[in-house]
């Protein structure tokens, strides 16, 4: 049982769109499967086309009220389990900063609360706001890897270096066997000079610093929000209709991924 978490301190390099993608892929393998969403633009719910505000409770809940995760879980998909987040999550940094007494111990409010529930799950997904706050802390407390979605534009690399050395922080200090499984390279125009350019740039960072690059490539297209505004779902769980479905990439993605988690478990 891993939990993996899907982050990157900058927005639009599709966190959301890789974490439900590969819960569909995971979840038509037959694995059970919990997403933990705890972004608080709740963009998970609204991939199943669900509405945020419908859920009585959330983790905002879980993290701060005591209130039980099993309480707050919803079934969205065969296989596919959601721990929501609502508007309630953006005061979550400022109610637990702010408390420090009722919260002596702020990183760990995560692994504290659902550590248990890596016994119901065959994999836990965790899709991450778009910074490097008190949230994204809890999740690399709790989580066992990083899948790090990298959008090849300007100032990218930057990003990329905040987050690993953050990765690398938590992992010192809270978290010793938190691994970064790998970049991932979304949205890639491979005719832009820019893009290549870029990835060029953050291959030999990533060579640098012995981090693993996939091979996978996800392109810039349209086909995954389309998934979302006409089906409701992730593209992965909706019936493949040509010859190469983009979806695809994602399943070939995971099998990377499992390469990956095997030559760790053989370390």
């Amino acid at each position: 049982m891993s939990v993996i978490c899907i982050n990157n301190n900058k927005g639009g390099v599709l966190k959301t769109t890789t974490t439900t993608n590969l819960a569909g892929v995971l979840a038509s393998k037959g694995e059970k499967i919990l997403i933990v969403d705890a972004d608080n633009q709740s963009n998970v719910s609204l991939s199943f086309g669900l509405v945020p505000d419908d859920f009585r409770t959330s983790l905002y809940d879980v993290l701060t009220g005591g209130v039980p995760a099993e309480d707050c879980i919803a079934s969205i998909h065969t296989n596919i389990d959601l721990l929501p987040s609502n508007r309630e999550l953006i005061s979550f940094e400022f109610d637990v900063i702010g408390d420090i007494q009722s919260y002596p111990e702020p990183f760990y409010l995560m692994k504290d609360n659902l550590e248990h529930l890596r016994k119901k799950y065959d994999y836990i997904l965790i899709d991450t706001p778009p910074s490097l706050g008190l949230m994204n802390g809890n999740v690399f407390t709790f989580s066992d890897y990083v899948l790090i979605p990298y959008a090849p534009e300007l100032f990218s690399m930057r990003s990329l270096i905040e987050v690993v050395n953050t990765i690398n922080d938590f992992k010192e200090l809270h978290n010793p066997d938190l691994e970064i499984l790998g970049v991932l390279r979304t949205i890639v125009n491979s005719i832009t000079n820019l893009h290549n350019d870029v990835i060029q740039e953050t291959n030999k960072y990533a060579d640098q610093h012995q981090i693993n690059v996939f091979e996978t490539v996800i392109p810039d297209t349209v086909q995954f929000s389309n998934a979302v505004a006409y089906h409701r779902l992730p593209a992965t769980l909706i019936p493949k209709k040509k010859n190469f479905d983009k979806a695809e990439l994602y399943f070939q993605l995971w099998e990377e991924i499992q390469n990956k988690l095997k030559g760790v478990a053989v370390k």
